[in-house]
């Protein structure tokens, strides 16, 4: 056990200077009004007042929160019937399968983000097959559809990654016991198959919910600095406005916020496992 406690020493170390210790500074600057410097300052919770105060800032709060659920339930809707199909083949189809899904994440998010530019874009390609179908005036790109179409396209392989993982895991001598027992397709997989894939669906909301409500360079992107989330305040507070105060409380805010979601879904797993046990 000693021998494991050295060995955890540098991690330990490494993610103290790395994590807690930038946090830290983060909360510093979030209750002071010393601009960028730490020599002379006085505490204040005006930062937080002035986000909660005004309007302009919940607004963007809150439509930071409606597109991070509609690109979750979108994310899920979509992820869940093609996490199924890939559960439902042999290994060496599912290995195959779950390959293509991983093989887009290994080139950076920023890459991908840039390509579906070109995809919406007037003339581009989603464009013609819309004009094709009889559409006309399809603008997409720099709206808040743009934003959700990029947000749900490099999120969403988490979702199908960690729903079919608990459907791979999952008894399939229950499914059996289910045909047996009379029940057709629907009631096996709404009382069986469903039921015990919801630690992969908790956890695939968590995947994306998380990172699209903090998200910044998608809608920089793809919204053409049109839509702006609390992400591109954040950034914009420390770049260019140059107010790391309230910067600093804006992304304490929303840690919290992600601590709170968190815990949420923590809680859920543990009494999904439980309705499971008994």
């Amino acid at each position: 056990m000693k021998r494991l406690q050295q060995l955890a020493f540098p991690y330990i170390v490494w993610s103290i200077l790395m994590l807690l210790l930038p946090m830290l500074i983060v909360v510093f600057y979030s209750v002071t009004d010393s601009g960028n410097a730490i020599t002379s300052f006085r505490f204040t919770l005006a930062h937080y007042v002035r986000f909660f105060t005004d309007p302009d800032f919940l607004i963007v709060l809150w439509r930071s929160l409606k597109i991070a659920l509609k690109t979750t339930i979108v994310s899920i809707l979509i992820g869940y019937p093609v996490a199924y199909f890939i559960a439902g083949n042999t290994d060496r189809v599912r290995n195959m399968l779950v390959l293509i899904i991983t093989i887009p994440t290994w080139i950076n998010m920023l890459v991908r983000t840039y390509a579906w530019i070109g995809i919406l874009t007037e003339g581009g390609l989603v464009s013609m097959l819309l004009h094709a179908l009889g559409f006309r005036n399809t603008e997409l790109l720099y709206t808040e559809s743009a934003v959700l179409i990029g947000m749900v396209y490099n999120f969403l392989p988490f979702v199908i990654l960690q729903i079919n993982t608990s459907l791979c895991k999952m008894d399939r001598s229950l499914l059996e016991a289910s045909n047996d027992l009379g029940a057709n397709r629907f009631q096996t997989f709404w009382r069986v198959t469903f039921p015990l894939s919801l630690p992969g669906v908790v956890s695939g909301i968590s995947l994306v919910f998380l990172p699209a409500v903090s998200s910044f360079f998608i809608p920089k992107l793809l919204g053409g600095g049109q839509y702006f989330l609390i992400g591109n305040v954040i950034e914009n507070q420390f770049i260019t406005v140059g107010e790391w105060n309230f910067g600093s409380a804006i992304a304490v805010i929303m840690a919290a916020l992600m601590m709170l979601s968190m815990y949420l879904v923590r809680h859920i797993e543990e009494r999904n496992s439980q309705v499971s046990e008994s």
